[in-house]
């Protein structure tokens, strides 16, 4: 690791303070619960009666808890001003509701902070060029924070429906000859850049139209 960082010189980041790293565990939490809560009822979907009391008891203790950390998440940021103030204008843009909004600012407090090439690269959909030689890839996105882009996945599948300029942007790309999976990512990096620029100039996205 010594010369890895000896050769490649990465930028150095600060550790995060003790607020951001419980809203990321919050995040993180609720992320989790998610998950289960969708396992269990594909479970209950295909079990017997034996058990399907146990897996709706267990569902609704899951869906409680959901609610739990959710009003925790909502005083979280509340009971900060820079994220209450971020979180205010993430949230005008349309497909960003408190989710995705709360999982950007725990998983990317970058954003505002960097140009649009940084922030792309940071979050894994910055597309990097596949060549050896002569030979010449397909560009493709790749690395970056898995947890900030399936997050921004879902924002953006909400925005291709309810935003104009982004559903207006995917519409085009298909139309043009882009497989959808080419679309939608072209148009998360879209969502994201606009996001940033939002944040960066604490305009809500009306502004940014």
């Amino acid at each position: 690791m010594a010369l890895f960082g000896e050769a490649i010189k990465p930028p150095v980041r600060p550790m995060k303070g003790e607020e951001l790293q419980n809203l990321d565990a919050l995040v993180t939490g609720r992320r989790q619960i998610s998950n289960m809560l969708v396992a269990e009822k594909n479970r209950l979907s295909r079990t017997t009666k034996t058990v399907r009391k146990n897996i709706e008891d267990h569902i609704k203790w899951l869906e409680q808890r959901l609610d739990e950390i959710d009003k925790d998440l909502r005083e979280a940021i509340k009971g900060t001003a820079m994220w209450r103030e971020k979180d205010k204008v993430l949230q005008t843009a349309p497909g960003v509701g408190p989710v995705v909004s709360a999982s950007l600012l725990a998983g990317l407090p970058e954003l505002g902070t960097l140009d649009r090439k940084k922030i792309a690269a940071l979050v894994g959909v910055a597309p990097f060029n596949r060549d050896s030689g002569r030979w010449r890839g397909k560009r493709s996105v790749w690395g970056g924070r898995a947890d900030v882009r399936a997050i921004l996945y879902m924002g953006t599948l909400a925005a291709v429906r309810w935003n104009p300029a982004i559903r207006e942007m995917y519409l085009r790309l298909v139309n043009a000859g882009k497989q959808r999976k080419v679309a939608l990512t072209a148009c998360m990096r879209e969502l994201l850049i606009i996001l940033n620029a939002m944040v960066r100039d604490g305009a809500p996205w009306q502004l940014q139209c």
